[in-house]
């Protein structure tokens, strides 16, 4: 009888070169993709290298290959497997996690979109627009119509980065939710790119913020009060 075994070799693999080393400084996301040397790992969620491996089928008579690549992460010893260039497991989808400041009643929609987005890409715009929503009362905004509230945004000072990337998601969130002329299920890179925005969003209008407000507190309270003193006279 004859019987098979499975080899597995190194693989060759991309580098570093296609990155943006700015980017890389910047804390960004960089999701997993096929054949490259380092991403954001699917698994611990560090950006670790990946040890890449063909997978080659044995037996008494021949070898040949599977098709089916192997990647184990330097941080978490985990493993992934690809075939055509996919990730197939484990199926969660390699998508950006949701910034920490992302409020909680945002976190649940954010975080149900990111596990059915491989199955629908439009399904998960869905919620994301719903996420969207829910994020309006924590920019200020009453959060009924989003593109109301983005009008008000843009009356009170909004960035044009923050207000484009707040437009992007409620035009790809309206295309999920009725007709229109973006088909998510074939373009799923566009509702991919919902979730990177929202962080965006969060990042400028919350985050940042806290921070400048967390230093501004730490002067002497003197030189707030002559600050404070200094405006109100203006």
């Amino acid at each position: 009888m004859e019987t098979f075994s499975l080899i597995i070799i190194r693989s060759a693999v991309r580098g570093l070169a296609g990155y943006d080393i700015k980017k890389l400084m910047r804390n960004q996301y960089f999701p997993p993709t096929f054949e490259v040397e380092q991403f954001h790992c699917i698994h611990c969620g560090v950006f670790a290298r990946q040890e890449w491996y063909e997978t080659l089928e044995y037996s008494t008579r021949s070898m040949m290959q599977t098709g089916i690549k192997m990647t184990i992460c330097s941080h978490c010893d985990k493993k992934c497997f690809w075939f055509e260039g996919r990730m197939v497991v484990p199926a969660e989808s390699p998508v950006e996690p949701a910034h920490p400041d992302l409020p909680d009643a945002c976190l649940q929609d954010y975080t149900e979109a990111k596990n059915i987005f491989s199955q629908s890409p439009r399904a998960a715009a869905a919620l994301l627009r719903l996420c969207i929503q829910k994020l309006m009362p924590h920019l200020g905004e009453k959060g009924d119509n989003i593109n109301d509230d983005i009008k008000s945004l843009v009356a009170k000072g909004l960035p044009a980065l923050v207000q484009k990337a707040l437009d992007f998601c409620r035009v790809v969130g309206n295309n999920a939710v009725h007709p229109g002329e973006i088909n998510l299920n074939d373009t799923p890179e566009v509702a991919q790119n919902l979730f990177r925005m929202i962080n965006f969003i969060v990042e400028d209008k919350i985050t940042r913020p806290q921070e400048i407000e967390s230093l501004y507190n730490q002067l002497p309270e003197s030189s707030r009060k002559a600050i404070s003193k200094r405006d109100t006279n203006t």
